[in-house]
């Protein structure tokens, strides 16, 4: 949580330092040193904070980025229902994590389950309040911005008319410039040479303008807008 977030955060919730740190279970002059920026909470302070204060996921902290994450596919069910996808709503015990972080440990994958995939725009389009640049420059590292890049064309029709399709529009005009001319696939890298043949036939135009092998449009996701 930034500086600017605990102070408004605790103001929104109404509450006095003296009540909020009540309620965090930590000292009143800690918490004014947490709001002015002297001291850096922990992760499961950050995380009390975000349940008392009612804020989004996105405010938790982001992880140290490893090389190549390894993921869990239950784990990962278990954190895109925590963060309220509806697919897996079956599976959202426990604590949420930063979207962010959830989507940067998803799109480094070499091979991730379709369902899994198919959550990762519903994640963008309910968290356009995450920290993009972190995201975007952490793909960026990686090379998988046009998986990115892909997957937040994907949320941006999935939104319809909704309210964030500016910021989606944004995010995809600043992945543009940074887009690869090696194809990829969209975290299928075990796909057979005769699957890659076709798809590159038969690959959806946004597809192809990403330079992705991958047949997943918006009108296959379930939760697109109708």
């Amino acid at each position: 949580m930034t500086v600017q977030q605990w102070t408004t955060g605790r103001k929104a919730a109404k509450l006095t330092q003296v009540q909020a740190a009540k309620a965090l279970g930590v000292s009143q002059p800690y918490l004014s040193q947490l709001e002015n920026g002297s001291r850096v909470a922990g992760v499961e302070l950050a995380r009390k904070a975000a349940a008392v204060y009612r804020l989004s996921a996105a405010v938790l902290p982001l992880p140290k980025a490893a090389d190549k994450p390894t993921v869990d596919p239950t784990e990962m069910e278990r954190e895109l229902g925590a963060l309220g996808y509806p697919g897996f709503a079956h599976a959202s015990q426990g604590e949420p994590r930063n979207p962010a972080g959830v989507v940067y440990d998803a799109v480094v994958q070499k091979d991730l389950d379709t369902r899994l995939v198919e959550a990762l725009p519903w994640v963008l389009n309910a968290y356009t309040d995450l920290d993009w640049r972190w995201l975007r420059d952490h793909a960026k590292l990686r090379n998988v911005q046009n998986r990115l890049g892909y997957l937040v064309e994907l949320a941006k029709g999935a939104a319809g008319n909704g309210r964030d399709v500016h910021t989606l529009s944004e995010w995809v005009r600043d992945l543009e410039d940074a887009r690869l001319v090696r194809e990829d696939t969209l975290c299928r890298e075990s796909m057979p040479q005769a699957e890659r043949r076709w798809l590159k036939l038969h690959r959806p135009p946004a597809a192809e303008h990403w330079n992705l092998l991958t047949s997943l449009t918006v009108e296959q996701l379930p939760y697109a807008a109708k």
